[in-house]
């Protein structure tokens, strides 16, 4: 009986010191809490918010807005959408250690990847950048360019054709000759085949190619000293693509021992061949978008996210197709 009391007795006094440590460092908290500022307060909890947003957006799910019209029918600027990042694998810091995915792009998936143009100023300044613009709520950006202008580090495009593919782009229409066929199939037709549409936009009509096509020849005349002055495009937008095909066209046939001329007019011709571990990406809205047409097919190391859902506007609230 005694060995029992003494038991409890101490069973007591152990409950009485721990709920009075427990209560002090409670009383502690709390004056230390009242203690600080209110400005401080909301400074750590800004701070803590920015650093899980930034922890989120690098591993899990990426905030997006959309710059520019190059996705127009798909994504249209202002459009606020979420990227998938763990599906192909996030960096382990920005630009550095790209880490295992579930699998790689598919064709026809919305993907965002580092703009091939873009010049990184290294992980460190990257993730100071992040810092700033989410701290700011996206008032202050550290990221410019020498007209003061954001410099453009991440691009959204479609990816067309994957590795083994060879497409070919002939006044804005695309073509793919797949691995192993000898014929080519129109964009349009392998969509209708396949049974995955996605919208194409197109802002040149197909009766101003021949203008287009005669200017690129003027300029290529122009190149070679034939002519004074090329006659210019009464119209805007024109496609691009389609008139420096036209000059190159010409002037590889002058100049049949100049490489760079045979070869861009070889591959305007022939199409590119897309290498085993990369993508075609090009913008939704053909006519005014600078995409793989420009810059050759991206790296899947470079491919970072998966567009997933846009969710604003909310008139626009939806998954991405």
């Amino acid at each position: 009986m005694d060995a029992r009391t003494d038991f409890l007795a101490s069973l007591e006094s152990f409950t009485e010191r721990a709920l009075t440590r427990r209560k002090k460092r409670r009383l502690a908290q709390k004056k230390k809490q009242q203690a600080k500022h209110w400005v401080r307060d909301w400074a750590e909890a800004i701070l803590w918010a920015v650093c899980m947003v930034l922890l989120i957006n690098q591993y899990l799910f990426q905030m997006y807005r959309i710059p520019s019209g190059s996705m127009s029918g798909t994504l249209e600027i202002g459009d606020m959408i979420f990227v998938n990042k763990l599906v192909y694998g996030p960096e382990l810091l920005p630009g550095v250690a790209k880490m295992p995915g579930f699998r790689q792009a598919r064709r026809g998936e919305v993907v965002v990847f580092e703009n091939p143009a873009y010049l990184s100023k290294g992980p460190v300044f990257t993730i100071l950048q992040q810092f700033v613009y989410m701290a700011t709520l996206t008032l202050v950006d550290i990221d410019l360019d020498e007209l003061g202008q954001p410099r453009v580090h991440y691009l959204i495009k479609r990816a067309v054709a994957v590795g083994g593919d060879t497409v070919r782009v002939a006044d804005g229409e695309l073509s793919f000759r797949f691995q192993g066929d000898d014929e080519w199939i129109a964009e349009r037709d392998f969509q209708k085949l396949s049974g995955f549409a996605y919208p194409l936009r197109r802002m040149v009509a197909a009766d101003e190619y021949p203008a287009i096509h005669e200017a690129g020849r003027s300029l290529a005349e122009l190149d070679m000293g034939l002519i004074e002055a090329a006659p210019a495009l009464r119209y805007s937008p024109y496609d691009e693509r389609a008139l420096l095909a036209s000059r190159y066209a010409e002037l590889s046939a002058a100049y049949p021992h100049d490489q760079r001329f045979v070869s861009e007019d070889r591959k305007e011709r022939s199409g590119w061949y897309i290498p085993e571990d990369r993508i075609f990406t090009l913008g939704d809205n053909r006519d005014n978008s600078k995409d793989a047409r420009w810059f050759g097919a991206v790296s899947l190391d470079k491919v970072l996210g998966h567009a997933l859902f846009k969710y604003w506007p909310l008139g626009r609230v939806g998954g991405i197709r």
